[in-house]
């Protein structure tokens, strides 16, 4: 009997970093950068830029839970951003870069707040963690352009900088859910 995929959706600032991770992670099985829980009907990259729209920068993931299980999917999450700063990840700043768990069952939000309250009370972070813990809600694939972003321009300046670092940490920490 084939096992039930899940769907989990996660807002870690900028896309194109989130992305180039999860798409090398064992049991993860399709990544889509998008947009969601904002108020537009099908925004663009431009329309969310504004900071207008309440949507954040996501990607959705596709991953089969008998390969890697809720509580890894967030680990990774954790471990690739920083959780307390509200509305920015580095130099990204803008709601759009909020750090978000968008959900699709109730076994993924109680993983989520059940690893919220572990960071928090590990001593790990001088600051609060901000990250929000929501339903997903108006979900919105990003421009085929954003999509394998990483993948597709490795040399891009962005890419070399921002994205490239948070995948060595991936790597470094992670090897045992790295993609054979």
């Amino acid at each position: 009997m084939a096992s039930q995929l899940e769907t989990l959706t996660l807002g870690a600032g900028c896309f194109w970093c989130t992305e180039a991770v999860f798409v090398q992670v064992r049991g993860v099985l399709d990544v889509e950068s998008g947009y969601s829980n904002g108020q537009m009907h099908d925004p663009t990259y431009e329309d969310v830029c504004t900071g207008t729209t309440g949507h954040n920068e996501v990607v959705k993931l596709v991953y089969e839970p008998t390969q890697i299980s809720t509580r890894e999917v967030l680990e990774i999450f954790f471990c690739i951003h920083d959780p307390t700063t509200l509305n920015r990840q580095g130099n990204d700043n803008g709601t759009q870069y909020r750090s978000g768990v968008y959900f699709s069952t109730p076994s993924q939000q109680a993983a989520a707040q059940e690893v919220i309250v572990e960071m928090a009370t590990s001593g790990l972070y001088r600051s609060p963690i901000v990250t929000e813990v929501l339903p997903l809600d108006n979900y919105w694939p990003a421009e085929e352009y954003h999509q394998d972003f990483f993948e597709r321009n490795p040399h891009q300046g962005y890419c070399m900088a921002v994205a490239a670092p948070k995948v060595a940490k991936f790597r470094k920490t992670f090897a045992r859910l790295q993609k054979n």
